[in-house]
């Protein structure tokens, strides 16, 4: 996607901000849920705009059980790295982020 500005995505952040994390692609519209321990879906990933915005107001249940994401696994939490707002970096090592090491 290009950094153009993209006033949708700054309206539904703007709306659904408190609740959801809102990205988008070139072809897909992604949010993921603030509250981990949320009963819906912790994710929704649609390339109609229009089922993105139901699925907003109205996710779909969980598919497993809440409090059990593999990310909080002692595994992939002792790996992962926060580089930005819903994005991570598993490795096995710091990163070098801003030169720093």
């Amino acid at each position: 996607m290009s950094r153009e500005r993209d006033p949708l995505l700054e309206l539904l952040r703007a709306y659904y901000g408190h609740r959801w994390s809102i990205r988008r692609t070139d072809n897909l519209w992604i949010a993921t849920a603030r509250d981990r321990d949320a009963d819906h879906a912790p994710t929704l990933i649609q390339p109609d705009v229009n089922r993105f915005l139901a699925e907003l107001d109205d996710p779909p249940p969980r598919a497993g059980r809440p409090h059990r994401s593999l990310l909080d696994a002692d595994h992939f939490s002792r790996r992962a790295h926060d580089l930005a707002d819903g994005v991570h970096l598993f490795t096995d090592r710091r990163p070098d982020i801003g030169g720093e090491a």
